[in-house]
């Protein structure tokens, strides 16, 4: 569950107050709204980037509001992937592992794992430079779940992909969605891909998130 109670959020001239939402353990929230409204930086307080001026943040039945990134359990696809430039897919995969202190063989069969759920297995020795848009939103996801994280946040997944990687990705990430139960925030423009995907339909419209429609998890 994500439960955002009351949050503010301050940067220069630019100014969120009151902003309150959940979305529900395992279900898939599809946030829109106008460009420039402040949905990144929801995103971003959600996973530590950025600290909120009041309210409280939790993440199924933690207070994570003053938790550092590393600690709230959030795997995170940023609008840009932001992938090591030189480092290999597999190691990229791999990273938070590494940093959790995961045993080696644990580790590779992890990383063994998500590329063959992701379709990366030919992909592992190669760097970000030689990947097609597609293939890299695929590595980033592939980074973003390797600690099997309880809450996913996607800036923008699918943004400047062609039309067939676009609904190729659209179809991953539902699958994504079917096997781990993963509780989902996605932002993004797309009425398409929001209606395909979301089972919680967000929009931030004059600085307030209101829940527009539901669907049960599951349903087409």
């Amino acid at each position: 569950m994500i439960r955002v109670e009351g949050i503010a959020i301050r940067q220069g001239t630019f100014a969120l107050e009151d902003v309150s939402f959940t979305v529900p353990s395992g279900a898939y929230g599809v946030l829109m709204g106008a460009s420039g409204s402040g949905k990144t930086s929801i995103l971003e307080a959600i996973c530590g980037l950025k600290r909120p001026a009041a309210g409280s943040i939790r993440l199924g039945e933690r207070d994570v509001t003053r938790l550092r990134p590393g600690e709230r359990g959030i795997g995170y696809v940023p609008q840009d992937r932001a992938l090591f430039p030189r480092m290999r897919v597999g190691d990229q995969i791999a990273f938070s592992l590494v940093v959790r202190r995961w045993p080696m063989a644990e580790i590779a069969a992890r990383v063994e794992e998500l590329a063959k759920l992701l379709g990366l297995e030919a992909l592992l020795e190669r760097t970000p430079e030689t990947l097609s848009g597609g293939e890299a939103q695929r590595v980033a996801l592939a980074r973003a779940l390797a600690s099997r994280p309880s809450t996913l946040c996607l800036d923008e997944p699918l943004n400047a992909l062609d039309e067939d990687t676009h609904d190729e990705t659209c179809g991953l990430l539902a699958d994504i969605h079917r096997l781990t139960g993963v509780t989902v925030l996605h932002v993004t423009h797309g009425l398409r891909e929001a209606e395909r995907l979301g089972t919680i339909f967000l929009r931030l419209r004059d600085g307030r998130v209101h829940r527009e429609w539901t669907k049960a998890v599951g349903d087409g």
